[in-house]
């Protein structure tokens, strides 16, 4: 299983950037050649994130590449320069359900990648929300799900998604939530999206244990500084991976009990479920 707590986005035309990135603790790098890259740049980020996933092919960071919007006519050239390289996998961006992970699948496979897996931003349409239960039917390629904030108030007009205080506004709260649930129903990671203001580490250990409460099991980082308190975020602690091992004991001890009192609090199979999962992810 792919560990990922934390997503570092770095611009596919600053290959200096990549290769400092490596070091920076995230478990992921995310190679940019959609927003951060201009049009006329495009040809050259290719180029440098090809040549810098064949420097790095022993690298044990899982390096994805965010390729451009499979209908925007860039995708096919993002895939030819990048998939020979063996990514970890491909970021895709307005993804739209099943559809959009079945037509990257044919083209990656066109390609010779047949494992290679896909990471969706799967809230970036207004069509996309309406789709979202649909990718547990297409799970085994799937590296995690995850969500943004910023093309989908573009979408629809809006003047933004964020509270004066930073917290969404009910739309995109409940895109969010959706997000969370339809990686829950196809039993795949649940990546949180980023936290922009880069220099609020303060507000952005906050947002990212909220993340962690819900249910999130990681999120993306724009700047490096923020790829510690997210991995500190995303990393059970001690006392929670001692609370889950005593659960699983006991039901251990007690294969045939449905509900059990341990510390005088009652637990039953939800929380031995939820104890397996925390201790898959320290």
């Amino acid at each position: 299983m792919m560990r990922l707590r934390s997503l570092l986005f770095v611009p596919g035309d600053r290959p200096e950037r990549m290769r400092k990135a490596v070091g920076m603790g995230a478990d992921a790098l995310i190679l940019d050649l959609e927003d951060s890259v201009a049009s006329e740049a495009k040809p050259a980020a290719r180029e440098a994130v090809a040549t810098f996933l064949k420097e790095t092919a022993a690298c044990e960071v899982a390096l994805f590449v965010r390729i451009n919007p499979l209908d925007g006519g860039l995708a096919d050239d993002d895939l030819d320069a990048v998939i020979p390289a063996r990514p970890a996998g491909i970021m895709l961006p307005k993804a739209e359900g099943a559809a959009s992970i079945l037509d990257l699948d044919r083209r990656m496979r066109q390609r010779g990648d047949e494992d290679g897996r896909i990471l969706p931003i799967a809230t970036e349409t207004p069509r996309a929300i309406f789709l979202l239960g649909e990718y547990a039917g297409v799970a085994e390629r799937l590296a995690g799900l995850t969500w943004g904030a910023e093309d989908l108030p573009a979408a629809i007009g809006a003047l933004g998604a964020r509270q004066e205080d930073g917290s969404y506004t009910p739309p995109y709260e409940i895109a969010r939530a959706l997000t969370l649930f339809a990686a829950s129903a196809a039993e795949v990671a649940p990546i949180e999206t980023v936290y922009p203001a880069i220099r609020d580490l303060e507000g952005l250990a906050a947002y990212a244990a909220r993340g962690a409460r819900d249910g999130f099991q990681g999120m993306m980082a724009l700047h490096p500084d923020q790829v510690p308190i997210i991995n500190a975020a995303f990393t059970p602690g001690a006392e929670d991976v001692a609370r889950a091992r005593a659960v699983i004991d006991a039901f251990a001890a007690n294969p045939g009990a449905g509900v059990l009192m341990l510390e005088g609090q009652m637990i039953d199979r939800p929380h031995l479920k939820k104890a397996q999962a925390l201790l898959a992810r320290a």
